[in-house]
């Protein structure tokens, strides 16, 4: 019996809601490494990750949620620490807070730069490409921010909640989380997210917003 489309969650964006921005080849597919470092395959067999690898620089590390796939000589599997996806499964109350500011092009080197500082490696330069994103200044300071990454049929991926260590404890990331859960139903989509098993900072935040767990996924990198 095939699995929830959550499972594999990079496969059924790339595939659906995502496919105009996938790099494709039989039975896997990517995002752009300047997008994110972000793969998947649909099943694990040999040939599809004989594709994957097809789609991928020889210096180049990717990640893989969910479905891992098999291992081509001279590529590595590696395991990294698994991810608790969660899903919000009703709108959240609105949170008050400092004005909101619509993210652009323009403002992407903030954008990089606290997630470099916070949470390194999975933000790019274009990245806004999979939606929208948002942040909250205190004056040209980007404090924090948070936006939509994975879009499959029904769901939209929440991610880069980021808050600069200068301004944490004030709400900034349920402010921008509940616009964007609010957002994303407005369009049909359900929220979800993904956050490290150890994260009992973050895991607190989402569940006062109403976000439920799911499941717990495998998370790896994948290299030569």
């Amino acid at each position: 019996m095939p699995g929830h489309v959550l499972d594999n969650p990079v496969w059924h964006a790339l595939t659906t809601q995502h496919a105009g921005l996938a790099l494709t080849a039989d039975g896997a597919a990517r995002y752009p490494a300047s997008i994110v470092p972000f793969a998947a395959v649909a099943e694990p067999t040999q040939r599809a990750a004989d594709q994957l690898a097809s789609l991928i620089d020889d210096a180049e590390s990717i990640f893989v949620v969910g479905l891992p796939p098999a291992e081509p000589p001279g590529w590595t599997l590696e395991p990294k620490k698994p991810v608790l996806q969660m899903v919000c499964p009703r709108r959240p109350a609105e949170v008050p807070g400092p004005p909101v500011t619509t993210m652009t092009a323009a403002e992407a080197p903030d954008m990089v730069a606290l997630t470099d500082l916070v949470f390194p490696g999975f933000f790019r330069e274009r990245t806004l490409d999979m939606g929208a994103y948002y942040g909250i200044y205190d004056g040209r300071r980007l404090a924090a921010m948070a936006g939509e990454r994975m879009r499959l049929d029904g769901y939209q991926e929440l991610s880069a909640v980021c808050t600069h260590p200068d301004y944490t404890g004030r709400g900034h990331a349920q402010r921008l989380l509940a616009l964007l859960c609010n957002s994303a139903f407005d369009r049909g989509f359900t929220p979800f997210l993904h956050v490290y098993v150890d994260n009992a900072r973050a895991i607190g935040v989402y569940r006062k917003l109403g976000f439920e767990d799911r499941v717990v996924l495998p998370f790896w990198a994948f290299h030569q």
